[in-house]
């Protein structure tokens, strides 16, 4: 099955078009496009705009709804008018996948100005809870509710918000913060300036970004965690550990046993790691401004100097390289919590 719909919006403008006003000088044209489409559980949704927010929500029905809201801040009819015709939507159904395209004209792209700016654009999106999408954006934030399936999102300029997801996560945006309630396979997560908060992960975790914190609860399973401005703390991770930050204090609870080599360090602040009773690593830790404290039971160092230690626990195993250049360096004891095993 295959379906082709095309549509420049210049031709709704008559029915759809409404006023609003938010103040006398700031008065705005707003109107509603929607579209339909009949899917079953497990399809593709592929959504790509040139501007504008997504926000998707999962649904127990076998409908695709897209909606999406145009305003635009003029009280000129005219430029109203030519501002929404020179956006195109196009959308093409093949079985149950879907492919959606919000598009300015090239032409009139090359120097819309500050026509762009006074366009604002939110598309509301539904989709079945079994559904693999794809959603891109050139200029704004996207939001994505639970759902089951695949989960890819990028956008130019804008944050981005997962809830929980059942498959596996990729997220990347140019400028904004980055959140993920948890997810069920891999989550991918990148920005180029904005803190990064992470949930409950059963799989492998990939976090960075060039301006801001990172906070992730629970892995079960790897974690790559790097930051050039901000502290990292990974509450429980059953895996390997790879933790960097050139600004902020590094913290760690290792639960599970790590099967290669580990590695945390930071230019510019402390590194606090916990390590469950059974785990057993070879300790290589070094400071340059402040001292190596171990709060459990160790081998003999090789070296006695307050600033570095190099030991075993339990008879060690893959390498623990902790290193920084500002702070101190602590080994402590992972405790169990009212009778409850960690992860």
């Amino acid at each position: 099955m295959q379906f082709v719909c095309r549509a420049v919006w210049t031709i709704l403008i008559a029915s759809n078009l409404l006023f609003m006003s938010s103040g006398s000088s700031h008065s705005q044209i707003e109107d509603r496009v929607t579209r339909l489409f009949q899917v079953n559980p497990g399809g593709q949704l592929t959504f790509r705009a040139d501007l504008g927010s997504i926000e998707l929500q999962a649904t127990d029905t076998d409908t695709l709804k897209v909606e999406v809201i145009r305003k635009v801040y003029t009280q000129d009819r005219e430029e109203a008018d030519k501002i929404l015709g020179n956006l195109e939507l196009t959308c093409t159904q093949r079985g149950n996948d879907v492919s959606m395209d919000i598009a300015l004209k090239k032409a009139w792209f090359s120097f819309a100005g500050q026509r762009k700016q006074r366009l604002q654009l939110l598309c509301l999106v539904t989709v079945p809870r079994k559904f693999n999408v794809d959603l891109r954006t050139s200029g704004g934030s996207v939001s994505v509710d639970d759902i089951e399936g695949r989960v890819s999102s990028k956008t130019s300029g804008g944050s981005l918000h997962f809830g929980s997801i059942k498959g596996p996560v990729r997220g990347a945006t140019s400028g904004g913060s980055i959140t993920l309630a948890g997810c069920v396979g891999t989550a991918d997560l990148r920005t180029s300036g904005g803190s990064i908060s992470i949930g409950e992960v059963d799989g492998k975790v990939i976090a960075n970004t060039s301006g801001g914190s990172i906070q992730i609860d629970r892995v079960r399973g790897s974690v790559t965690a790097k930051t050039s401005g901000g502290s990292i703390t990974v509450e429980e991770v059953t895996g390997k550990i790879e933790a960097k930050t050139s600004a902020g204090t590094v913290t760690a609870r290792i639960s599970g046993q790590p099967k290669a080599d580990s590695q945390l360090s930071t230019s510019g602040g402390s590194i606090i790691v916990y390590l469950a009773d059974n785990i057993a690593v070879d300790v290589d830790a070094k400071t340059s401004g402040g001292r190596v404290k171990a709060e459990l039971p160790v081998t003999a160092q090789e070296k006695a100097v307050k600033n570095e230690l190099k030991a075993k626990i339990n008879g060690g195993g893959p390498k623990l390289l902790l290193h920084t250049s500002g702070g101190s360096i602590y080994l402590r004891r992972l405790y169990v919590v009212n009778n409850v095993e960690p992860i």
